[in-house]
């Protein structure tokens, strides 16, 4: 049994669809602990054509949602929690840096580690290796809110 979560168990993780999931995969899942979400950076990512004509980059604060969908993934699968009754939802972030950029074709890692949890909140930290390289790193924090 492979410890590789694919796209369909992420999609009955959280609600994200396409195309705003932002995480095709992810591996390395410690219950509580941490998990390592993969994106492939696609030519046919639909914020290419305008971020940047003839220059195409991957927006910051895309690679910052791909770094919190992994969170919210590695949360779900801990909580066990019910999409029809739980919806975790990003709160914040904070000493985020961008480093590098990243380009149609590159493949990113993205591994997260759980900081501190209580209460329903979880706090993280985690980075986005673009082919290895260090594209982007910040904390953030995310919490279960449950409903009706």
């Amino acid at each position: 049994m492979s410890d590789r979560i694919e796209t369909p168990e992420i999609m009955n993780l959280i609600p994200h669809r396409h195309p705003f999931l932002l995480v095709d995969a992810a591996e390395d899942y410690v219950e509580h602990e941490s998990i390592t979400g993969i994106k492939a950076v696609t030519y046919d990512e639909p914020f290419f054509p305008g971020h940047f004509p003839n220059n195409p980059v991957m927006p910051g604060v895309l690679m910052l949602e791909a770094l919190a969908q992994t969170g919210a993934i590695l949360m779900s699968k801990t909580l066990q929690a019910d999409p029809a009754k739980v919806t975790i939802f990003f709160m914040g972030c904070e000493k985020v840096k961008f480093r590098a950029p990243v380009r149609p074709g590159m493949l990113l890692r993205m591994p997260v580690r759980v900081v501190l949890a209580r209460h329903g909140v979880f706090k993280f930290s985690g980075e986005v290796l673009a082919d290895g390289v260090r594209a982007v790193q910040a904390e953030f924090s995310a919490k279960a809110v449950f409903h009706e």
